[in-house]
């Protein structure tokens, strides 16, 4: 029965949405997803547990899935002796991952916690289980590579970058790595997106002061440079909390979607996620809309009825409360 029951859960998130017209796709994004063997997301995974079953069916009415891997996933190297945790998810664990979101993002501070050699493992295993990487990559070229989706005739382009130590596990020429967020460069990336074909390009940046509720100084500038170089939405993550939101230019920034699988955390504000749901067309976002999730002691997160995120449709100049 069980089996029954997760093969069911796998077709309604892979089955074709009835509501998508030709022309308009619906994107989810989540914050951090850290299913490492030695925390409880790992443990409950190990076990046989799911730690998407409650949140399964409220992504299934999306076209294209897209998480912040937060871990290594290779096999070799030793722990980062500079840090306080080193985060590594079995390899067997990433089938249920793949099996919930299309594309896995790699910019973040842990993809590097096992080292050059693990990182290159990582992708390798990620996308053998059958998701697609972005923000990191074997060489520079690489890691500052678009993830290019077509969704309902929507060419969707992906591009994630870290803003947060350890700096020097920048991807460099030869050398494997996470792409940086360099001005100037993502300028380059974002154009490149769009001649290779990209309608819309979405930047999601690994950015930000940890617990903090709202954008810092930098965020701000940046998230306004990327979209003046031609990005069409900024929803960033890291700091463990979601933070602000705004609206530039016509254009939505999300500044932190928070956690969204994650165990180990005792505060309100670090237990609880948003999965914004991003509505495009060949212009750009139609539509912004987001759900609330809280986590458990496992750090599986179910949907928060009770709570609420930013809304927004094209034209409105802020986001308000969704209702």
């Amino acid at each position: 029965m069980k089996a029954l029951l997760t093969l069911a859960a796998v077709a309604a998130l892979t089955a074709p949405h009835a509501w998508a017209a030709e022309g308009t796709a619906r994107v989810a994004f989540v914050g951090d997803v850290m299913l490492a063997e030695s925390e409880g997301t790992g443990r409950l995974a190990a076990h046989g547990g799911d730690p998407f079953a409650h949140v399964r069916g409220m992504l299934a009415n999306a076209d294209l899935r897209v998480a912040n891997f937060e871990s290594s996933a290779g096999t070799t190297g030793t722990p980062d002796r500079d840090k306080p945790y080193s985060f590594r998810t079995a390899q067997s664990a990433l089938a249920g991952f793949a099996s919930v979101f299309v594309a896995a993002g790699l910019a973040n501070n842990h993809a590097g916690d096992f080292g050059r050699k693990d990182f290159v493992q990582t992708i390798e295993a990620l996308r053998k289980a059958g998701a697609t990487t972005f923000g990191g990559g074997k060489d520079a070229r690489d890691a500052h590579r678009a993830a290019m989706f077509e969704c309902n005739g929507v060419k969707i382009a992906l591009l994630g970058y870290l803003d947060f130590q350890p700096r020097w596990f920048a991807a460099a020429p030869g050398m494997p790595g996470v792409a940086w967020l360099d001005e100037n460069q993502a300028a380059l990336d974002i154009a490149q997106a769009k001649a290779d074909g990209a309608d819309v390009v979405v930047v999601i940046p690994h950015w930000g002061v940890e617990h903090e509720p709202k954008a810092d100084y930098r965020q701000r500038r940046m998230a306004r440079a990327l979209l003046d170089a031609g990005a069409d939405a900024v929803i960033g993550g890291h700091p463990h909390v979601a933070q602000d939101y705004e609206v530039y230019k016509g254009k939505p920034i999300v500044y932190s979607l928070g956690n969204f699988v994650f165990d180990g955390f005792d505060d309100e504000d670090n237990v609880t996620g948003w999965a914004v749901f991003a509505d495009f067309d060949k212009k750009g976002v139609t539509s912004l809309s987001t759900r609330v999730v809280r986590m458990d002691t496992d750090g599986s997160p179910s949907p928060d009825s009770a709570r609420h995120g930013p809304c927004w449709k094209r034209g409105g100049k802020q986001m308000w409360v969704c209702k």
